[in-house]
Protein backbone atom coordinates (compact mmCIF):
# COMPACT_ATOMS: atom_id res chain seq x y z
CA UNK A 1 0.00 0.00 0.00
CA UNK A 2 2.90 2.37 0.70
CA UNK A 3 4.92 4.06 -2.03
CA UNK A 4 8.22 5.87 -1.94
CA UNK A 5 8.09 9.60 -1.29
CA UNK A 6 8.08 11.51 -4.57
CA UNK A 7 6.00 9.04 -6.59
CA UNK A 8 3.95 11.17 -9.02
CA UNK A 9 0.24 11.12 -8.35
CA UNK A 10 -2.26 9.95 -10.94
CA UNK A 11 -5.93 10.81 -10.67
CA UNK A 12 -7.38 12.10 -7.42
CA UNK A 13 -4.97 12.42 -4.53
CA UNK A 14 -5.64 13.68 -1.03
CA UNK A 15 -2.98 15.30 1.17
CA UNK A 16 -3.28 14.79 4.92
CA UNK A 17 -1.13 16.95 7.21
CA UNK A 18 -0.49 15.23 10.53
CA UNK A 19 0.17 11.51 11.09
CA UNK A 20 -1.39 11.22 14.54
CA UNK A 21 -4.60 9.47 15.52
CA UNK A 22 -6.92 11.56 13.37
CA UNK A 23 -4.54 12.01 10.46
CA UNK A 24 -3.92 8.30 10.05
CA UNK A 25 -7.61 7.60 10.59
CA UNK A 26 -8.64 9.99 7.81
CA UNK A 27 -5.91 8.58 5.58
CA UNK A 28 -7.17 5.04 6.22
CA UNK A 29 -10.70 6.07 5.29
CA UNK A 30 -9.55 7.55 1.98
CA UNK A 31 -7.20 4.67 1.15
CA UNK A 32 -9.90 2.15 1.98
CA UNK A 33 -12.13 3.82 -0.61
CA UNK A 34 -9.41 3.58 -3.24
CA UNK A 35 -8.13 7.16 -3.06
CA UNK A 36 -4.41 7.89 -3.15
CA UNK A 37 -3.09 9.73 -0.10
CA UNK A 38 0.03 11.76 0.62
CA UNK A 39 0.71 12.02 4.35
CA UNK A 40 3.02 14.59 5.97
CA UNK A 41 4.39 14.90 9.49
CA UNK A 42 7.50 16.50 10.95
CA UNK A 43 7.98 13.53 13.31
CA UNK A 44 9.96 10.93 11.36
CA UNK A 45 9.19 8.11 13.80
CA UNK A 46 5.48 8.80 13.63
CA UNK A 47 5.67 8.96 9.86
CA UNK A 48 7.55 5.65 9.66
CA UNK A 49 4.91 3.97 11.82
CA UNK A 50 1.99 5.41 9.87
CA UNK A 51 1.79 2.90 6.96
CA UNK A 52 1.45 -0.08 9.33
CA UNK A 53 -1.13 1.70 11.44
CA UNK A 54 -3.14 2.75 8.39
CA UNK A 55 -2.98 -0.75 6.90
CA UNK A 56 -4.22 -2.20 10.20
CA UNK A 57 -7.14 0.24 10.29
CA UNK A 58 -8.12 -0.53 6.70
CA UNK A 59 -8.01 -4.29 7.25
CA UNK A 60 -9.97 -4.05 10.51
CA UNK A 61 -12.62 -1.78 9.00
CA UNK A 62 -13.04 -4.13 6.04
CA UNK A 63 -13.51 -7.10 8.34
CA UNK A 64 -16.22 -5.11 10.11
CA UNK A 65 -17.91 -4.25 6.83
CA UNK A 66 -17.21 -0.54 7.33
CA UNK A 67 -15.11 -0.21 4.14
CA UNK A 68 -15.76 -1.74 0.71
CA UNK A 69 -14.08 -5.13 0.47
CA UNK A 70 -13.80 -5.15 -3.33
CA UNK A 71 -12.00 -1.82 -3.80
CA UNK A 72 -8.28 -1.73 -4.49
CA UNK A 73 -6.70 0.35 -1.71
CA UNK A 74 -5.25 3.67 -2.73
CA UNK A 75 -1.50 4.13 -2.53
CA UNK A 76 0.22 5.97 0.31
CA UNK A 77 3.12 8.40 -0.04
CA UNK A 78 4.79 9.98 3.00
CA UNK A 79 6.92 13.07 3.49
CA UNK A 80 8.10 15.46 6.17
CA UNK A 81 6.13 18.41 4.80
CA UNK A 82 3.61 19.42 2.17
CA UNK A 83 6.44 21.11 0.29
CA UNK A 84 8.29 17.76 0.15
CA UNK A 85 5.17 16.04 -1.17
CA UNK A 86 4.77 18.69 -3.89
CA UNK A 87 8.44 18.78 -4.91
CA UNK A 88 7.89 16.50 -7.92
CA UNK A 89 4.93 18.51 -9.22
CA UNK A 90 2.23 16.53 -7.44
CA UNK A 91 -1.07 18.38 -7.10
CA UNK A 92 -3.89 17.52 -4.75
CA UNK A 93 -7.65 17.25 -4.99
CA UNK A 94 -7.82 18.65 -1.45
CA UNK A 95 -5.64 19.07 1.62
CA UNK A 96 -6.80 18.08 5.10
CA UNK A 97 -4.98 19.54 8.10
CA UNK A 98 -5.21 17.15 11.07
CA UNK A 99 -2.53 18.33 13.50
CA UNK A 100 -2.92 18.77 17.24
CA UNK A 101 -5.83 20.85 18.60
CA UNK A 102 -3.73 23.93 19.24
CA UNK A 103 -4.77 27.20 17.53
CA UNK A 104 -1.23 28.46 16.90
CA UNK A 105 -0.02 25.13 15.52
CA UNK A 106 -3.00 24.79 13.22
CA UNK A 107 -2.69 28.40 12.04
CA UNK A 108 0.98 27.88 11.13
CA UNK A 109 0.28 24.67 9.19
CA UNK A 110 -2.66 26.24 7.36
CA UNK A 111 -0.69 29.37 6.52
CA UNK A 112 2.16 27.35 5.04
CA UNK A 113 -0.22 25.09 3.11
CA UNK A 114 -2.33 27.88 1.64
CA UNK A 115 0.81 29.66 0.43
CA UNK A 116 1.88 26.56 -1.53
CA UNK A 117 -1.43 25.50 -3.04
CA UNK A 118 -3.03 26.68 -6.24
CA UNK A 119 -6.08 28.92 -5.80
CA UNK A 120 -9.26 26.86 -5.66
CA UNK A 121 -7.68 23.90 -3.87
CA UNK A 122 -9.88 23.14 -0.84
CA UNK A 123 -7.99 23.47 2.44
CA UNK A 124 -9.83 21.54 5.14
CA UNK A 125 -9.09 22.00 8.83
CA UNK A 126 -10.13 19.05 10.94
CA UNK A 127 -10.86 20.55 14.35
CA UNK A 128 -13.12 19.75 17.27
CA UNK A 129 -13.55 23.29 18.63
CA UNK A 130 -11.45 26.06 17.06
CA UNK A 131 -13.57 28.49 14.99
CA UNK A 132 -12.85 28.37 11.27
CA UNK A 133 -12.99 32.17 10.96
CA UNK A 134 -10.21 32.36 13.55
CA UNK A 135 -8.03 29.97 11.55
CA UNK A 136 -8.91 31.68 8.27
CA UNK A 137 -7.00 34.79 9.37
CA UNK A 138 -3.77 32.84 8.89
CA UNK A 139 -4.52 31.72 5.34
CA UNK A 140 -3.76 33.38 2.02
CA UNK A 141 -7.27 32.70 0.67
CA UNK A 142 -9.99 32.27 3.32
CA UNK A 143 -12.42 31.41 0.52
CA UNK A 144 -10.61 28.05 0.14
CA UNK A 145 -10.82 27.14 3.85
CA UNK A 146 -13.56 24.95 5.32
CA UNK A 147 -13.80 22.93 8.51
CA UNK A 148 -14.54 19.30 9.30
CA UNK A 149 -14.94 17.43 12.53
CA UNK A 150 -14.33 13.75 11.79
CA UNK A 151 -15.14 11.50 14.73
CA UNK A 152 -12.66 8.85 15.86
CA UNK A 153 -12.34 6.34 14.28
CA UNK A 154 -13.22 7.93 10.91
CA UNK A 155 -13.69 4.54 9.21
CA UNK A 156 -16.49 3.60 11.61
CA UNK A 157 -18.38 6.89 12.02
CA UNK A 158 -20.51 7.59 8.96
CA UNK A 159 -21.38 11.24 9.57
CA UNK A 160 -19.02 14.21 9.43
CA UNK A 161 -19.70 17.66 10.84
CA UNK A 162 -18.82 20.29 8.22
CA UNK A 163 -18.18 23.86 9.34
CA UNK A 164 -18.81 26.73 6.96
CA UNK A 165 -16.78 29.80 7.85
CA UNK A 166 -17.95 33.31 7.05
CA UNK A 167 -15.57 33.43 4.08
CA UNK A 168 -15.86 29.80 2.92
CA UNK A 169 -16.69 29.76 -0.79
CA UNK A 170 -19.59 27.74 -2.20
CA UNK A 171 -17.18 25.96 -4.55
CA UNK A 172 -15.05 24.93 -1.55
CA UNK A 173 -18.08 23.68 0.35
CA UNK A 174 -19.38 21.78 -2.69
CA UNK A 175 -15.96 20.18 -3.25
CA UNK A 176 -15.83 19.00 0.36
CA UNK A 177 -19.33 17.56 0.19
CA UNK A 178 -18.40 15.69 -2.98
CA UNK A 179 -15.20 14.36 -1.37
CA UNK A 180 -17.08 13.12 1.71
CA UNK A 181 -19.71 11.44 -0.47
CA UNK A 182 -16.90 9.69 -2.37
CA UNK A 183 -15.61 8.48 1.01
CA UNK A 184 -19.04 7.15 1.94
CA UNK A 185 -19.66 9.83 4.57
CA UNK A 186 -22.80 11.87 5.17
CA UNK A 187 -22.02 15.56 5.68
CA UNK A 188 -24.01 17.85 7.95
CA UNK A 189 -23.17 21.51 7.38
CA UNK A 190 -23.27 23.94 10.32
CA UNK A 191 -22.26 27.57 10.77
CA UNK A 192 -19.09 28.56 12.54
CA UNK A 193 -18.96 28.90 16.34
CA UNK A 194 -16.64 27.65 19.12
CA UNK A 195 -17.14 23.88 19.31
CA UNK A 196 -19.72 24.00 16.49
CA UNK A 197 -22.49 21.55 17.48
CA UNK A 198 -21.01 18.23 18.57
CA UNK A 199 -18.20 19.45 20.80
CA UNK A 200 -20.23 22.31 22.22
CA UNK A 201 -22.74 19.74 23.50
CA UNK A 202 -20.60 16.64 24.07
CA UNK A 203 -17.44 17.98 25.68
CA UNK A 204 -19.05 19.86 28.58
CA UNK A 205 -21.21 16.77 29.16
CA UNK A 206 -18.10 14.57 29.36
CA UNK A 207 -16.56 17.12 31.73
CA UNK A 208 -19.64 16.78 33.97
CA UNK A 209 -19.39 12.98 33.82
CA UNK A 210 -15.78 13.22 35.04
CA UNK A 211 -16.94 15.47 37.89
CA UNK A 212 -19.44 12.79 38.94
CA UNK A 213 -16.61 10.23 39.11
CA UNK A 214 -14.35 12.68 40.96
CA UNK A 215 -17.07 13.30 43.55
CA UNK A 216 -17.30 9.57 44.25
CA UNK A 217 -20.97 9.38 43.23
CA UNK A 218 -20.31 6.54 40.76
CA UNK A 219 -17.49 4.70 39.02
CA UNK A 220 -16.64 5.36 35.37
CA UNK A 221 -18.18 1.99 34.51
CA UNK A 222 -21.44 2.87 36.29
CA UNK A 223 -21.67 6.28 34.63
CA UNK A 224 -21.19 4.74 31.19
CA UNK A 225 -23.64 1.89 31.83
CA UNK A 226 -26.33 4.33 32.95
CA UNK A 227 -25.78 6.64 29.99
CA UNK A 228 -25.88 3.67 27.62
CA UNK A 229 -28.79 1.81 29.15
CA UNK A 230 -30.99 4.73 30.19
CA UNK A 231 -30.15 7.47 27.70
CA UNK A 232 -29.01 5.53 24.65
CA UNK A 233 -25.43 6.84 24.45
CA UNK A 234 -23.65 4.25 22.26
CA UNK A 235 -20.40 3.97 24.24
CA UNK A 236 -20.89 6.12 27.34
CA UNK A 237 -19.19 9.50 27.88
CA UNK A 238 -16.05 8.20 29.60
CA UNK A 239 -15.26 5.51 27.03
CA UNK A 240 -15.85 8.24 24.46
CA UNK A 241 -13.39 10.47 26.33
CA UNK A 242 -10.77 7.72 26.19
CA UNK A 243 -11.34 7.38 22.46
CA UNK A 244 -11.05 11.14 21.87
CA UNK A 245 -7.88 11.29 23.97
CA UNK A 246 -8.02 13.06 27.31
CA UNK A 247 -5.33 15.54 26.25
CA UNK A 248 -7.34 16.42 23.14
CA UNK A 249 -10.46 16.74 25.26
CA UNK A 250 -8.70 19.15 27.64
CA UNK A 251 -7.41 21.23 24.71
CA UNK A 252 -10.91 21.42 23.27
CA UNK A 253 -12.44 22.38 26.62
CA UNK A 254 -9.92 25.19 27.08
CA UNK A 255 -10.78 26.50 23.59
CA UNK A 256 -14.47 26.46 24.48
CA UNK A 257 -13.88 28.06 27.88
CA UNK A 258 -11.73 30.89 26.55
CA UNK A 259 -14.08 31.70 23.67
CA UNK A 260 -17.45 31.33 25.39
CA UNK A 261 -16.74 32.12 29.05
CA UNK A 262 -18.80 29.05 30.03
CA UNK A 263 -17.42 27.78 33.36
CA UNK A 264 -18.88 24.37 32.57
CA UNK A 265 -16.16 24.10 29.93
CA UNK A 266 -13.29 24.59 32.37
CA UNK A 267 -11.55 21.18 32.51
CA UNK A 268 -12.18 19.59 35.89
CA UNK A 269 -9.29 18.77 38.21
CA UNK A 270 -9.47 15.00 37.73
CA UNK A 271 -9.22 15.37 33.97
CA UNK A 272 -6.18 17.61 34.31
CA UNK A 273 -4.54 15.23 36.79
CA UNK A 274 -5.02 12.27 34.44
CA UNK A 275 -3.43 14.14 31.55
CA UNK A 276 -0.45 15.20 33.71
CA UNK A 277 -0.01 11.53 34.68
CA UNK A 278 0.03 10.45 31.03
CA UNK A 279 -3.31 8.66 31.28
CA UNK A 280 -4.54 9.88 27.92
CA UNK A 281 -7.03 7.13 27.07
CA UNK A 282 -6.85 4.41 24.45
CA UNK A 283 -3.80 5.81 22.67
CA UNK A 284 -1.64 5.63 25.83
CA UNK A 285 -3.07 2.34 27.07
CA UNK A 286 -4.85 3.81 30.09
CA UNK A 287 -7.47 6.45 30.78
CA UNK A 288 -10.73 5.76 32.55
CA UNK A 289 -10.22 2.19 31.28
CA UNK A 290 -7.19 0.04 30.46
CA UNK A 291 -6.32 -0.91 26.87
CA UNK A 292 -3.69 -2.78 24.94
CA UNK A 293 -1.08 -0.07 24.35
CA UNK A 294 -0.67 0.85 20.69
CA UNK A 295 1.70 3.77 21.10
CA UNK A 296 -0.57 6.20 19.30
CA UNK A 297 -0.14 9.96 19.61
CA UNK A 298 -2.70 12.71 19.13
Amino acid sequence: MAAENGTPATGRRLAVLGAGVMGTGIAALAIGHGMAVSLADLDRRRLDEAPERIDHQVRTARLMGALPGDTEPGDLVTGLSLADLMADGTRFTAVIEAVTEDPDTKAKVLADASALLAPGTPVISNTSAIPIDELARATVRPVDLVGTHFMNPPCLIGTVEVIRGTHTGEATLDALRALLAELGRQSVVVDDAPGFVTSRILHPMINDAVRVVAAGTASAESVDRLMQGCLGHPTGPLRTADLIGLDNLVDSLWVLHSRTGDEGCRPCDLLLEMVRAGRLGRKSGRGFYTYAYEGEKA
